[in-house]
């Protein structure tokens, strides 16, 4: 399988990566913490089997800190014992609202009442955008046959800001 586009070497694909990130960068201002939305990332992209955002986030929150025993069990949150109770909400709400087609009510009252019990109304408006963000990456990425593999850590970040 061969990429179909390189979103980085094209110039509209930039320009859009640039303001993408930056909501990203917006998403930060609201305080949720930042372990948090590496697990989000992750975990929206194993769903959707977006191997180059796997790679991407798996590496990124490794080269800030993330350890390696966290990032193997995402996938498998629920039963482990290495998530907080505001990172298991969070996580929830994740896999909710990334699946909504296979969902009849979408995301639930209990969920969101779980992540309410964690996070301040900013933090939950962040945390929605951050999943709905990463859920519009996943496709664009998957659509467009964007590998995973190569990544090294910190290349969107200098793309972005150049």
């Amino acid at each position: 399988m061969e990429p179909r586009i390189d979103l980085m070497n094209n110039e509209f694909g930039m320009k859009l990566a640039k303001r993408l990130y930056a909501v990203h960068g917006l998403v930060q201002q609201a305080g949720l913490p930042h372990a948090t939305q590496s697990l989000v990332m992750l975990r929206a992209s194993q769903i959707n089997g977006c191997g180059h955002c796997i790679d991407l986030h798996t590496k990124e929150a490794a080269a800030e800190g993330e350890t390696a025993t966290r990032l193997h069990l995402v996938a498998g949150w629920r039963h482990s014992t290495v998530f907080t109770e505001e990172e298991q909400a969070a996580l929830a709400l994740t896999e909710e609202a990334t699946r909504l087609a296979d969902a009849s009510e979408g995301v639930s009252d209990e969920t969101w009442a779980r992540a309410s019990k964690y996070y301040a109304e900013d933090q939950l408006i962040a945390l929605v955008t951050l999943i709905a963000m990463i859920n519009a990456t996943n496709r664009l990425a998957v659509t467009l046959n964007q590998l995973g593999g190569s990544y090294e850590p910190g290349v969107l970040a200098s793309a972005a800001s150049s």
